[in-house]
């Protein structure tokens, strides 16, 4: 795979990994067990304009391609999949809809100090009554006077603990169903404005996921992101990219459970020799090895296809469904070869296998996806 990498893509994925093993791998541990979301790194990458990713200069970004997001979303989630998680919500499902459909107001006043990591975004979609079917969402929100007053009660809000700046998905017309969603920008501080409990994760759990609830939120008429009725559009818009940064977070832990497994399995003697030589175990690592590489083709290809401006909802969609299932394949298998240590915390596989778990079930679970590429191939042999 690295054969077929371009040298810029090479620097970006050296650097971002440098990066990685020296401020983010000796805390990964502690930044688990405690659930703690670690502003000092966070810092860090701001400065390196890992919140910016793909946003343009001029607005404060790093101006880079998918491919080089996707590089760095796999890279953070291989040492920290927490951060990872942080890191593609923020650029793909809040601050890419702020770029695409934003008015220059809008994008002047949000998007920098996003782009630099100064504020954190937050994508406010899903409901307590209200996951996959995103037609059916209970939010409102109604004119009062060059203000929208909100009410919604969002749940499993991703960097909800933490945002500042919460695209809220909500109804402006309930009347007319998918075609009166909106998206209404939400800031914190406005009163109303209520940030729940954080949700004890069994993984990702350096991610600081809480609801948030408005409740009677005035927010201003300008908040409004495009116009009204174009919600759907821009939430699947958004989830198309953010299925390209869900995938290669998957794929960056799939990748750090198969070095661990490999690692381990050199180290490891049984019989008189590493159990690597044992044709049992080489079967797992052989699985693992093709797996993770052909995660990363399909991520990679929906990536360049974006690049290209080419069509790429059902390879997305295909590279988080497969590269969320390898990840808890092979995490499985990395704890499998682990034997009784890979179900100890004193190993890092133990995290991995909870990390990966989540990975097909946020930005649309598996059956979503399969559901999504099989009515896109059907429509091309109609």
């Amino acid at each position: 795979m690295d054969s077929l990498l371009e040298e810029k893509y090479r620097i970006v994925r050296d650097s971002v990994r440098n990066f990685c093993e020296r401020e983010i791998r000796p805390h990964a541990k502690d930044i688990d067990s405690e659930a703690r979301f670690p502003w000092e790194i966070v810092e860090k990458m701001g400065k390196l304009g890992y919140f910016g990713i793909q946003v343009p200069e001029e607005l404060g970004g790093a101006g880079m391609d998918s491919v080089s997001y996707a590089i760095t979303i796999e890279e953070i989630s291989r040492v920290c999949a927490g951060l990872g998680l942080c890191v593609t919500v923020h650029n793909s499902v809040a601050v890419y809809p702020l770029v695409l459909f934003g008015t220059e107001e809008q994008k002047k006043r949000w998007v920098p100090s996003l782009a630099r990591g100064e504020k954190i975004g937050a994508f406010c979609l899903t409901e307590p009554n209200i996951g996959s079917d995103v037609a059916g969402i209970e939010s409102t929100a109604i004119r009062d006077n060059g203000y929208y007053v909100v009410n919604a009660n969002k749940t499993f809000v991703t960097n909800g603990g933490v945002a500042d700046t919460c695209l809220i998905f909500t109804k402006t017309d309930p009347s007319a169903g998918p075609r009166g969603i909106s998206v209404i920008v939400a800031e914190r501080g406005t009163p109303g404005f209520e940030v729940g409990d954080l949700e004890d994760l069994s993984g990702m759990r350096a991610n600081p996921v809480s609801s948030i609830r408005l409740s009677d939120c005035r927010i201003p008429e300008k908040n409004l992101l495009a116009k009204e009725g174009m919600g759907m559009k821009i939430g699947l818009i958004a989830l198309d990219i953010g299925r390209i940064g869900v995938g290669a977070q998957a794929l960056g832990i799939a990748q750090a459970a198969f070095e661990e497994g490999v690692r381990y399995a050199n180290q490891r003697r049984q019989f008189g020799v590493p159990i690597a030589r044992h044709e049992a175990v080489q079967i797992m690592i052989a699985d693992m090895a093709t797996q993770v590489d052909a995660a990363r083709l399909l991520v990679y290809r929906a990536a360049t296809l974006k690049d290209k401006g080419l069509p790429f909802s059902k390879e997305a969609a295909m590279a988080k469904l497969y590269a969320s299932e390898t990840s808890s394949k092979v995490a499985d298998i990395a704890v499998q070869i682990h034997g009784g240590y890979g179900y100890s915390k004193s190993y890092p596989v133990e995290r991995y296998y909870r990390d990966a778990r989540v990975t097909r079930i946020y930005e649309g679970t598996a059956e979503i996806h399969r559901m999504v590429i099989a009515r896109s191939v059907s429509s091309e042999y109609k």
